[in-house]
């Protein structure tokens, strides 16, 4: 079962909502939206001088943004866990929504354990891969962990509740 959890850390899951939107994009960035940098491209290159030219460089860049997008929505497509929350034993894991509580604070924040491109339902999304998401994952309700946060304080959080996300 621990093998099980430490490998959904890795794995990306989303709803079927946030997947066909996310196809959606990929397929006209792949299309219809390269098709016009392209064009944009060629009539800028037909302008004369490329190095003092600043809509062919404006549209190289745009480029390279799309080509970069293209290939992190490639990725995330390719190994992402689509439709219901996995179960995980009621441990947290990618596809859980997570209730914590900080150490020395009595309020509590609810937050889907999943991929930042989901659109979450409303809640706030935290990845498996972040420090607070490494930690509490393969952590059921009432366990308290620790992490290292990016700036390097040392912070404990209590896992309170840990359910199925229903979108």
């Amino acid at each position: 079962m621990t093998e099980q959890l430490t490998d959904a850390a890795n794995v990306v899951w989303l709803a079927q909502a946030d997947y066909d939107r996310l196809r959606a994009e990929l397929d006209h960035l792949s299309g219809e939206a390269r098709d016009e940098i392209i064009a944009k491209i060629e009539t800028a290159r037909a302008e004369g001088d490329l190095k003092e030219n600043g809509g062919y460089h404006a549209a190289k860049d745009e480029q390279g943004k799309i080509e970069a997008r293209i290939r992190q929505l490639t990725d995330l497509l390719r190994t992402a866990q689509v439709g219901e929350a996995p179960d995980s034993g009621g441990k947290a894991a990618a596809g859980m929504v997570v209730t914590v509580r900080f150490a020395g604070d009595d309020e509590t924040e609810r937050f889907l354990l999943g991929s930042r491109e989901g659109s979450g339902g409303g809640l706030e999304v935290y990845s498996p891969q972040s420090p607070l998401g490494e930690a509490i994952v393969g952590h059921p309700a009432g366990e308290t962990v620790s992490y290292q946060t990016p700036a390097g304080a040392s912070v404990q959080v209590e896992i309170v509740a840990v359910d199925p996300f229903t979108g």
